[in-house]
């Protein structure tokens, strides 16, 4: 992954301290969490190549110090789809059960644009499920698919993008177990073409799980930019047949996110 700034250099945002734009994520801007550079301002991320699309999305996902989002809880009555007992969901369904305002008191949903065509590959096989994830098409490749952009109670912070992908148990678990195998033989990091140019990712770790659902693996992954590290945190959940992967980032400091539980919560009751 490359970085470049509004304009080609640094700017002063309001309220922070100096940030670097890292407009070339493929990654990002396919998940929703780079719409905007700086400030939160609603404009399109400039690409080397043309334009990222101007949408209503939160331009970085820092963890917040008072992180109030952490505490929430899903709304009581929240009821499921029956797909824990290996049902395999429709578009339709998926549609109904990913998660919308109101499931999480304090966090807003909204939709997400698909991913574009391409991305990003690996340049070791091993490694392959983890680019494939971070392309916002996790693999085997689903059925049916749904993306949603989720905003916290913290000046839309924190910023989350989910996709619910219906597979069927066997390809859910092997995608699980793929990701799993990815960790542990890419933790001392990769590289990887395509989109805007070579990435690197200087590593690869194991983060504690939510309990939810009937499987669950958490992750981040680390990216290389110019030198500076940013953490790209993975949280998946299994439903039967439907994978739920969350999505999150810190663009603005090498810390490393973190992803409010009750978001995961939520959606599990939502599709048991």
């Amino acid at each position: 992954m490359s970085t470049r700034t509004e304009g080609g250099h640094e700017q002063d945002m309001p309220g922070t301290v100096r940030r670097v734009c890292l407009a070339a994520v493929t990654a990002a801007l396919s998940l929703g969490l780079m719409g905007a550079c700086g400030g939160g301002e609603r404009t399109g991320a400039k690409e080397a190549g043309g334009e990222a699309p101007a949408t209503s999305r939160p331009s970085s996902a820092a963890p917040s110090s008072a992180a109030p989002s952490l505490a929430a809880t899903p709304r009581p009555d929240l009821t499921g789809i029956g797909a824990s007992g290996g049902k395999a969901l429709t578009q339709g369904e998926l549609n109904r059960a990913i998660l919308t305002d109101g499931d999480v008191p304090g966090f807003r949903a909204g939709p997400m644009d698909a991913p574009p065509p391409g991305g990003e590959t690996a340049d070791r096989s091993e490694c392959l499920p983890l680019t494939a994830v971070l392309n916002g098409k996790p693999e085997p490749l689903g059925k049916a698919v749904a993306y949603r952009q989720l905003v916290g109670p913290d000046n839309d912070r924190p910023a989350v993008s989910e996709f619910l992908t219906t597979h069927g148990v066997r390809d859910a678990s092997t995608l699980l177990n793929r990701l799993r195998a990815a960790v542990t033989a890419c933790a001392d990091g990769f590289t990887a073409s395509g989109g805007d140019g070579p990435s690197t990712y200087t590593g690869v770790k194991r983060l504690s799980t939510v309990k939810a659902g009937d499987d669950a693996l958490a992750y981040q992954l680390t990216g290389d930019f110019e030198g500076d590290p940013v953490p790209l945190v993975f949280h998946l959940v299994r439903v039967g047949g439907t994978v739920a992967t969350f999505y999150t980032a810190n663009f603005e400091n090498g810390a490393t996110p973190r992803m409010p539980p009750a978001l995961l919560a939520a959606q599990a009751t939502k599709l048991t």
